[in-house]
């Protein structure tokens, strides 16, 4: 249920008996904020926005200035499934603006529609698909997570092992009707711990997407007594949650274009860490369990930071491999698209590809790499000391990733 005009979300307001209406947003670290209004506000949210606090939202800022309104993207209108049928509520994601029409500089969606509006002057829409770990642990009596996971299942297991079929199978079919095509879904390999993965959508659907599918599993998951964890390492001692995105050219990308993609990603990844792996338990990650730590590339290895999987035509793609789930997907995108567009507008040389096992590579092939930063202190060091990210990333929402 995508594509509507303002017109026709009042008019499905009031024909389909919708009684509360979410104006949903992101604050800076990419978790996701709405305020509910009822319905019949809804034709004044449209024409005049509707106010926050934004001295309450994480990120973005100070009691200075810090009156916002939210304006709701009728684009993005969905029913929440989960809700009664009867006195529906619907939700659309929104823009954050100053109450003099300016665009909220930490309004990471407008960032995003900023830079896919560049790409598509120079020529190129980009493609983005999504394969998002999670896991589930019980809850005790009072509600409260516990640190037991749902199974004890390994990748791709089936029932009785793997516990969390159900669940995964609710959410597919939640999202669905939510306009939302899941493509795949299987066990992962830490206990408890799973994967949906999804088809490739323009830029901005892709991002609103990851956003609806994290409340998704959480509401699902919670229905079912369980807790979602999408924390980069919620077991010490088993893999992390990773997210891997897919990148691709809408009219699809040949060899030449992904090796411009591959060379811009690899020049600025360092400095754009900070907002890839955005907390200090995201470091611990990376290096072990087929998370990267080395800069490189190659064809199906999944020891690399980027790897182009065996597919053809508009298939034929460019994986990253770094980032984990606690990202704002509005500002990783839009710093993915701003380093690929880079490497295709300069056209970049790809270096060569590593077609071997980085965890067990020998020195003298390491010692020709560059790394990703170790630490989240090291991250910010690279962002502070980027033009690449002084130029895309407003000063604001980099203070607010500095001071976390």
């Amino acid at each position: 249920m995508t594509g509507y005009t303002k017109e026709e979300v009042l008019e499905y307001v009031r024909d389909e008996d919708v009684k509360f209406v979410r104006l949903a947003f992101s604050d800076a670290y990419g978790v996701q904020k709405n305020v509910s209004i009822m319905a019949q506000e809804l034709e004044r949210a449209f024409e005049c926005g509707i106010a926050i606090d934004g001295s309450a939202i994480p990120g973005f800022g100070h009691l200075v200035e810090s009156d916002l309104l939210l304006f709701p993207d009728p684009a993005t209108l969905s029913v929440l499934p989960w809700r009664p049928e009867h006195g529906k509520v619907v939700r659309m994601y929104s823009e954050v603006r100053y109450p003099d029409g300016r665009v909220f500089e930490c309004d990471s969606r407008s960032l995003l529609k900023s830079a896919v509006a560049d790409a598509e002057a120079s020529g190129y829409e980009f493609t983005f698909g999504s394969e998002l770990e999670f896991y589930l642990f019980l809850l005790d009596e009072h509600g409260e997570r516990t640190s037991v996971p749902q199974d004890r299942a390994t990748y791709m297991d089936i029932a009785p092992e793997d516990k969390g079929e159900n669940v995964r199978r609710e959410v597919c079919l939640t999202l669905e009707r939510m306009g939302i095509k899941p493509e795949s879904s299987h066990h992962e390999e830490g206990p408890g711990q799973n994967e949906i993965d999804f088809r490739y959508s323009d830029a901005l659907s892709a991002a609103d997407d990851a956003f609806t599918f994290k409340a998704v599993v959480s509401t699902i998951a919670g229905r079912n007594g369980l807790y979602a964890d999408f924390s980069p390492r919620p077991l010490a001692d088993h893999p992390g949650n990773g997210y891997h995105i897919n990148l691709s050219l809408a009219e699809g990308a040949d060899d030449e274009a992904i090796g411009h993609m591959i060379a811009g990603l690899m020049r600025r990844i360092r400095e754009i860490s900070l907002f890839l792996d955005p907390c200090e338990e995201s470091y611990s990650r990376l290096g072990r369990d087929k998370a990267p730590s080395w800069i490189s590339w190659s064809r199906g290895n999944r020891s690399q930071l980027i790897r182009v999987p065996y597919a053809e035509g508009e298939y034929h793609r460019v994986e990253l491999r770094s980032p984990d789930p606690g990202v704002n997907f509005y500002l990783v995108f839009s710093l993915v698209i701003r380093a690929a567009l880079e490497g295709l507008e300069q056209k970049l040389a790809v270096p060569a590809s590593l077609d071997c096992d980085l965890y067990k590579a020998p020195k003298e092939i390491l010692d020709g790499l560059s790394r990703l930063p170790l630490s989240l202190d090291e991250a910010r060091k690279e962002a502070m000391s980027s033009g690449f990210v002084e130029k895309y990333v407003p000063k604001a929402l980099l203070e607010a990733y500095l001071a976390r």
